[in-house]
């Protein structure tokens, strides 16, 4: 198993590094300012054919794999950007990529790959239900050639940046199905013919992460819009997780990496009673330990990503390289702004920003605690806690 970047890897990492270099400090800390969505920078990346890595060659996309869309993501926030706005998308229209008929395929992938249309909101989770997927309440009542769905959804992020929604529905309620993962099916929603049937509240946050409340009334998503087979969405959902983990956890990387590079320069170049702060153990030690954490969760994600583009469902490798990316981040961060003081709650300086943005991945898309759960069971053969 070949845990280093390919040259094609390489290639794609220099590439997108140079796009990244046109959205500079000012450009972020301005969306983070207004609470702005990067629009500008999202149409770059699809233009450059970067979101649709992971599309076939034959509708269109790159041809890619989950990879090569790890580096362009952990790139994209080496460059001090987010990954956040644009690899929705990638995993996203997965769902229809594996599960999807021909027809679909056919009729969307094409369209995405080109940024004619973008597929960047998942409708999963409720306000009551949580983590606890099947608990799930929107319900899609079949009625002819259609469904009718009523409902609501928390945390539905680029709602209004989509002309897509896959949404996640009970086609059979809970208490009538004989295991609580069945029953639930997965809708394609043209958002524009949804229209007034979807109420919009969005949510503020304390980062520039566009997200929202979505409520749903008397919804009209035809059949043929459902994706596989009807009451068996949670396996759908289930097999694109490992994807998604691999990909949250690279933007993680991205921003450690990021916190350490702006760290050791100034802990460089910072002098302090006659000699560069860095050489301080209090500065150098915890800089050198997140650093040996974020190579050490890299080499995890790598194996993630390793084994499932050769075919493997590695649950264990995705969830730990999350964890693992997540947690070294966080220390990173908190090393970064011990390293610069003051400095580092200045807005000017950008550490603020990154800062209030690594704390997401400690609990989304999913908590660290129910990743050391999953471990737990399906690792260690531990009883389930949940």
């Amino acid at each position: 198993m070949n845990l280093l970047l390919t040259e094609d890897q390489l290639s794609i990492q220099e590439s997108v590094a140079d796009l990244c270099s046109q959205y500079d400090e000012d450009y972020w800390k301005e969306c983070d300012r207004t609470l702005a969505y990067p629009e500008a920078f999202v149409d770059a990346l699809a233009k450059a054919g970067w979101l649709s890595m992971l599309i076939p060659e034959e509708y269109g996309g790159g041809g890619g794999n989950v990879m090569d869309a790890a580096v362009v993501l952990e790139t994209i926030n080496r460059s001090g950007g987010s990954g956040v706005p644009a690899h929705a998308q990638m995993y996203t229209m997965g769902t229809i990529l594996r599960h999807g008929n021909e027809e679909q395929k056919k009729r969307l992938l094409p369209r995405i790959a080109t940024n004619e249309i973008r597929l960047q909101a998942f409708g999963v989770t409720e306000a009551d239900a949580g983590s606890e997927t099947t608990k799930i309440r929107t319900f899609a009542r079949r009625d002819g050639d259609e469904y009718v769905v009523n409902g609501s959804k928390m945390w539905t992020s680029r709602f209004q940046h989509s002309d897509y929604l896959l949404l996640l529905c009970r086609t059979s309620k809970f208490e009538d199905v004989e295991k609580k993962t069945d029953g639930l099916s997965i809708l394609l929603v043209d958002i524009k013919e949804a229209g007034d049937a979807i109420k919009v509240r969005p949510i503020r946050t304390m980062t520039a992460h566009e997200t929202n409340e979505l409520v749903i009334e008397n919804l009209r998503v035809p059949v043929e819009n459902r994706i596989g087979e009807e009451g068996k969405g949670f396996r759908y959902i289930l097999s694109g997780l490992n994807v998604e983990r691999v990909l949250v956890a690279s933007e993680c990387l991205g921003d450690g990496y990021w916190f350490i590079n702006k760290a050791t320069q100034y802990a460089n170049e910072r002098v302090v009673f006659g000699r560069p702060i860095g050489a301080n153990q209090g500065v150098a030690f915890p800089l050198a330990r997140a650093y040996a954490d974020l190579e050490a969760a890299t080499l995890m994600r790598n194996k993630a990503a390793a084994l499932y583009d050769a075919g493997g469902n590695p649950g264990f490798e995705a969830n730990a390289a999350k964890l693992l990316a997540s947690t070294a981040t966080w220390a990173a961060a908190n090393a970064t702004m011990d390293t610069f003081g003051g400095y580092g709650l200045a807005v000017e300086f950008g550490i603020e920003r990154k800062f209030r943005e690594a704390r997401l991945p400690m609990v989304a898309p999913i908590n660290n605690n129910l990743i050391l759960a999953y471990i737990g069971q399906h690792a260690l053969g531990l009883p389930k806690s949940y």
